[in-house]
């Protein structure tokens, strides 16, 4: 049975070109004339939101695009360009085309989102693609025109819809440019109407006969003026028919031209197998021929596809040739030392006719040839491509488990997918390697649904798998337990993740300890979770794995209390995984999270805030459970504390909408443990009965399910009652549940819930009047709390808990080192209460006119034209969730409740700040 990803220790390593550089350079435009009136307009639409120019094939639309991108560049605007084909018409395939482009320009352009591409293909998720990169771009101060050429080639209406959304999103900086055949599927109606939108078309493109007489006496030399009016009148002024006349004339050296109107392709593909393609070398039609069945092709290439893959220098010689006396064959820039070039698209057309004539066999032995020349030099996307024209749907099988071991390591799964949607869909029915592959991308991507049906429908045919194909099912397995949050599903396949085959390679390694690791620390078992850990560094992982291997074991110091130890892992996890472009986006997200609890738990209430604001998004979509439960709980108290009340309560809305849309119970025990405590602080006793027998019923779902996230489920639940038991000052039924659970927490090594249970255990025996027994506990409580640097774990169980600490002091209970260590707690108590009064509605009518933000107003103007909150988060550019916040505060200090109330108060403000002359 073949390994899943064959690889040979004695191959040369290949490099993956995942977009052409030919594509991302436009073709030379050094033959086109210069049209000063046509450019003048193009200019003078430079700053324009979209330029649409449209004409058939051979209308000059690409050489009037790369004519204007001179000019452009000469006053000093940023120009990117891409050139697309038909293979780009699926959706992750196009943004890395459109990534490539733009990173031209500027790579930290597209850092972030090209992170993002590939994990779901969802509208919201695509949408939330074009906001990132939208986002970028307007934080960048220079123009910025990107022109997008061939659009013709696409149909995925995917496409055209981020297309859309990046035209209604674009920063005034950005000024789209697309080049088409045809009409495109686009709304732009809205941008016409606002003088945003210039086009063109065959009439702007079309030679007038004074153009067309210079052009061809630069093409010729000399000519008649009356010939050049009937070329003109011919040809309508089309400039591939002039050409075409051009080429003819020349290669007759004038004895004459044919007169007969070539004024549209088919005309022209008539016109030239008659009058040119006669008149060629024969050479030089089988090279073209040949040539035309590759989208670029170079000297090395031709030579090999003419049988002569010795002769390099005389196809260069050949090559060089043809361009230079030819208008249809051109050059193209790119980046590596190959001279790369095109055929024209209309010669193109004529000459792929010609290469359908050729008997199959013939065919697919020059693809054969193609595909194997591309992949010998590195540019895989072609060689597969080209392997599935040649009917070896094995060989292009093959070339993407070759290349699969390399992008998995540098966590290129994006490329990846575009490589697996070239193959036939019944090759990757039938190789369990390309199955395997698929899984991958399923899990990547947070297919989870999709993943579960590939793992059952592989599974249930075991011997069609070697061992190291079985080890990496264990391992998707595992990682689909690790999503869904699920403890107990890895530990019933502990052992076969541990039996890892000795030639596995790197990702298998890392997936192995990261999947082991995350279970042993939801175990409590702290110590094997980093051994597990560090034995897959020590093995050599990539970066991007080394980075989540160190996220994991900040996860384990926190899940600890060892705070100190986890802030210093979080903080270099994420300095490195934002500095280095080729670590995945989830990598720094992860990171973020986690180091969110750190920060809040030192109480850097608005740097954790500040951290994980800009990244809620990103976490949802690319993070592991861990680091969402951690970061929305702390922006939620984030919030709360800083006197937002209103955020706190949407994000832990957005917190409880997760863990229900994901099916992570955890997630949801946590959500509504902290709103059941918000509401004892408020009074809301019958809110918080609810939520109470919300989280008892959660947990029964989970008895008996063992330690790990069942066990933290429950936990969750006991400390809710525990709450409910002091809130109605039933100590003796709190230190009942508190102590067994105190005990516990000791015994498993979880130090910061072990200092939070005796703090809470020292509240109910005060409560009791068991003096000495209250300050026994608490003594242990703040001992614990020092030696592992905790503060808000301790300051957030009661409002009693400052009042508590000055008694202690007060009474001298206090060593020097706790009595410090008690003064630092008061103080940050202190600092939060200054901070913690929730916003009111302002008292006069100015003072809430001026307490409205410009993004407030933003957000009351679009609800003026009611509009959803869905579509004005589109508008702007946020989330729903968002939307949601900004309505509540703006709710707050209009004092109003409801939308219409706040678009009628507002407008009655503004009217008597600023009242309408007489």
């Amino acid at each position: 049975m073949r390994s899943p990803y064959p690889s040979s220790p004695s191959a040369p390593a290949r490099v993956l070109e995942p977009i052409a550089s030919t594509k991302l350079q436009p073709p030379r435009g050094r033959r086109l004339m210069a049209r000063d009136a046509l450019l003048a307009r193009m200019l003078e639409a430079r700053r324009k939101r979209c330029v649409v120019v449209q004409g058939p094939a051979g209308s000059g639309k690409t050489s009037t695009l790369v004519a204007w991108r001179q000019a452009l560049l000469s006053l000093d605007f940023d120009v990117a360009w891409l050139s697309l084909a038909a293979e780009d018409d699926e959706l992750t395939r196009f943004f890395d085309c459109l990534l490539a482009s733009l990173a031209e320009v500027d790579p930290a352009l597209v850092g972030e989102t090209a992170r993002l591409l590939g994990r779901d293909s969802e509208e919201s998720a695509v949408e939330h693609w074009v906001i990132t990169l939208v986002q970028s771009i307007a934080a960048r101060p220079r123009e910025l025109v990107l022109m997008v050429d061939d659009l013709q080639h696409l149909e995925d209406p995917r496409i055209f819809q981020a297309l859309q959304w990046l035209l209604d999103y674009a920063p005034a900086q950005l000024h789209l440019v697309l080049g088409s055949r045809s009409a495109l599927p686009l709304s732009l109606a809205r941008l016409r109407a606002q003088g945003a939108l210039q086009e063109f078309d065959l009439r702007d493109l079309r030679f007038s006969a004074e153009e067309s007489e210079r052009f061809l006496r630069e093409q010729l030399g000399n000519i008649a003026q009356r010939d050049a009016q009937l070329l003109h009148e011919l040809t309508d002024g089309w400039v591939a028919g002039l050409q075409l006349f051009a080429v003819d004339l020349k290669a007759k050296q004038g004895a004459g031209f044919a007169r007969v109107q070539v004024r549209d392709p088919q005309a022209f593909a008539t016109y030239f197998e008659r009058e040119v393609l006669g008149h060629l070398a024969p050479d030089d039609l089988a090279l073209l021929t040949r040539a035309a069945g590759c989208n670029r092709f170079c000297a090395s290439l031709c030579a090999a596809l003419t049988g002569q893959p010795h002769a390099v220098a005389h196809m260069a010689a050949r090559l060089s040739h043809l361009d230079s006396e030819s208008l249809f064959i051109s050059q193209v820039r790119s980046h590596d030392r190959e001279s790369w070039y095109r055929v024209h698209p209309l010669l193109r057309e004529v000459l792929l006719t010609h290469l359908a004539a050729l008997p199959e066999p013939e065919r697919r032995a020059l693809h054969g040839t193609a595909w194997r020349w591309f992949d010998a030099h590195g540019h895989i996307d072609e060689a597969v491509r080209h392997a599935v024209q040649a009917g070896d749907a094995q060989a292009a099988a093959d070339l993407v488990e070759s290349i699969a071991p390399s992008l998995l390591a540098r966590g290129a799964l994006s490329q990846l997918a575009g490589l697996v949607h070239r193959l036939p869909a019944e090759q990757v029915r039938q190789r369990i390697g390309l199955r395997l592959l698929l899984a991958n991308l399923q899990l990547y991507a947070r297919n989870l649904d999709a993943l579960e049906q590939s793992l059952r429908e592989m599974e249930a045919d075991p011997a069609a798998m070697d061992a190291r194909q079985q080890y990496r099912l264990t391992l998707l397995r595992g990682g689909l337990a690790l999503q869904r949050d699920d403890t107990n599903a890895v530990l019933a396949i502990q052992a076969a993740l541990e039996a890892i085959p000795d030639d596995a390679d790197a990702y298998a390694l890392a997936g192995r300890g990261h999947v082991l690791a995350w279970m042993h620390m939801n175990r409590g078992e702290f110590e094997r979770a980093r051994a597990v850990l560090a034995d897959s560094a020590a093995r050599g992982v990539g970066l991007g794995r080394l980075l989540v291997g160190r996220c994991l074991e900040g996860m384990s110091y926190a899940l600890e209390g060892r705070m100190t130890e986890a802030e210093h892992r979080l903080r270099e996890a994420l300095q490195e995984a934002e500095s280095d472009p080729l670590v995945d986006v989830g990598v720094a997200c992860v990171a973020a999270g986690l180091l969110s609890d750190t920060l809040y738990e030192s109480n850097e209430l608005e740097a954790a805030a500040r951290l994980i604001e800009p990244r809620i998004e990103l976490l949802e979509r690319t993070s592991i459970p861990d680091a969402v439960v951690r970061a929305l709980v702390v922006l939620a108290h984030a919030h709360w504390l800083g006197g937002r009340r209103l955020e706190g309560l949407a994000t832990l809305e957005r917190l409880e909408d997760y863990g229900s849309r994901q099916h992570l119970d955890r997630v949801l025990s946590h959500a509504l443990l902290l709103r059941l405590r918000w509401h004892l602080r408020q009074g809301e006793t019958p809110q918080a009965q609810e939520l109470l027998d919300r989280l008892v019923a959660l947990g029964e779902r989970h008895v008996g399910g063992g330690r790990g996230a069942a066990g933290e489920i429950r936990g969750n639940v006991l400390r809710a009652r525990v709450e409910m038991c002091l809130h109605w000052n039933d100590f003796g039924a709190a230190l009942d549940l508190l102590r067994p659970a105190a005990a516990h927490a000791e015994a498993t090594g979880r130090g910061r819930r072990a200092a939070s249970l005796q703090l809470q255990i020292a509240l109910a025996e005060r409560g009791l009047g068991h003096a000495d027994a209250a300050r026994q506990h608490l003594l242990q409580a703040l001992r614990l709390g020092h030696r592992l640097g905790l503060m808000r774990c301790l300051l957030d169980l009661s409002p009693d808990v400052p009042q508590v600490l000055q008694t202690a002091l007060d009474a001298g209970a206090l060593d020097p080192v706790l009595g410090f260590y008690a003064q630092r707690l008061l103080a940050a108590a202190q600092q939060t209460q200054q901070r913690a009064q929730p916003a009111r509605p302002a008292a006069g009518d100015g003072s809430a006119l001026d307490s409205i933000s410009e993004r407030e107003r933003e957000v009351l103007a679009l609800v003026a034209q009611a509009m959803p909150n869905k579509k004005i988060a589109r508008v702007l550019g946020v989330t729903p969730h968002t939307v949601k916040w900004h309505l509540r505060k703006i709710y707050g200090k209009l004092g109003v409740a409801e939308r219409d109330e706040a678009v009628a108060r507002m407008r009655d403000l503004e009217t008597r700040e600023f009242p309408r002359p007489s």
